[in-house]
């Protein structure tokens, strides 16, 4: 898309300057026509005078004062020309219309809001991020600002009330560019745990990181780009199953844990028995059979895979 913002070129003057310009006037031209007056009426020096005084009360309205990371676009009956972005005190044209706007950076916190996930799971979500205006003309003329800052209750010439209503089309933006994201991805891999290796790798949202970050700021600038807003950073600090599916899931991720730590029992459990039954072997120590042998196997897993301590039962001998 084509830029249109540039930065203003018009006539400006020092503020100070103007307004030692702007006293002059306006004591001149009341000097010339008292000097009129004295003289029975000079028309000459009558009409300097007035022309004095017009200009000097004109120039009044033509004062202006930027702080840093702020600026100005200046508009000449409904003509564009240009952002004025000095930091200063000012005199421009008088009948210039300026729309004052904050290039400052700005937070914004958004609610949870409540979405499906990939998998159809409902989620509650939230985000964080840090956006500023970057193109001022897109800011004030590709979208409909003025308006929406009327609608805030204050005079839309206000820069705060303005910002605010800047502030409600991000949180808009953000909510749908939140939920696009969060559509894609599932909130953790539990429903791929029982697939193969290489589905444990898919993103989540739980787990992807500066990964889902990244696209969720990416997304936020594709819809923010033509109300001139560019995100400098969004983060997701709210990630939660909704209310009414919090405990069935919570209870299916500790059944996972559990399986996972039994898998991880059984595994160990198979190679103690397997370097028990190596070290016998090798060290000949004693000559089992085969049903021996699997019979100490399987006392051996139960030992081992047992939630509780085991009870050993000695053997003493048999009665004749």
């Amino acid at each position: 898309m084509e830029n249109k913002e540039f930065d203003y070129s018009g006539i400006h003057l020092n503020g100070f300057l103007g307004l030692f310009l702007n006293i002059a006037m306006l004591l001149g031209g009341a000097l010339a026509l008292i000097t009129a007056s004295a003289q029975g009426g000079n028309a000459g020096l009558a009409t300097l005078g007035i022309a004095l005084l017009v200009v000097g009360f004109f120039m009044l309205f033509g004062y202006m004062m930027l702080e840093p990371n702020e600026a100005k676009v200046m508009v000449f009956f409904g003509k564009y020309k240009g952002t004025f972005r000095l930091t200063g005190f000012y005199w421009v044209n008088p009948f210039m219309t300026t729309k004052a706007l904050s290039l400052r950076a700005r937070n914004l916190d958004a609610e949870p809001i409540k979405v499906n996930d990939k998998v159809g799971n409902p989620i509650l979500i939230g985000m964080v991020l840090v956006w500023r205006l970057k193109d001022t003309y897109k800011a004030m003329f590709e979208i409909d600002a003025q308006t929406m800052a009327s609608a805030a209750g204050v005079g839309s010439g206000n820069v705060a009330t303005r910002m605010l209503a800047f502030e409600k089309f991000v949180r808009i933006q953000s909510d749908a560019a939140l939920r696009e994201v969060a559509g894609q991805y599932a909130y953790d891999n539990i429903e791929t745990s029982d697939k193969s290796d290489d589905s444990h790798k898919e993103l989540t949202l739980r787990d992807g990181g500066e990964e889902i970050n990244d696209q969720l700021e990416q997304k936020l600038n594709e819809r923010l780009a033509m109300a001139g807003i560019e995100v400098k950073e969004a983060r997701l600090n709210y990630l939660t199953y909704a209310p009414e599916i919090a405990a069935v899931m919570l209870r299916r991720q500790q059944a996972n844990a559990v399986i996972a730590a039994r898998e991880k029992i059984v595994e160990g459990a198979v190679s103690m028995v397997q370097m028990a039954l190596s070290e016998m072997e090798k060290k000949d120590i004693v000559q089992l059979s085969d049903a021996q042998k699997a019979a100490l196997v399987s006392n051996l897993l139960v030992v081992l895979c047992a939630d509780e301590t085991a009870q050993p039962v000695v053997n003493t001998g048999t009665r004749d």
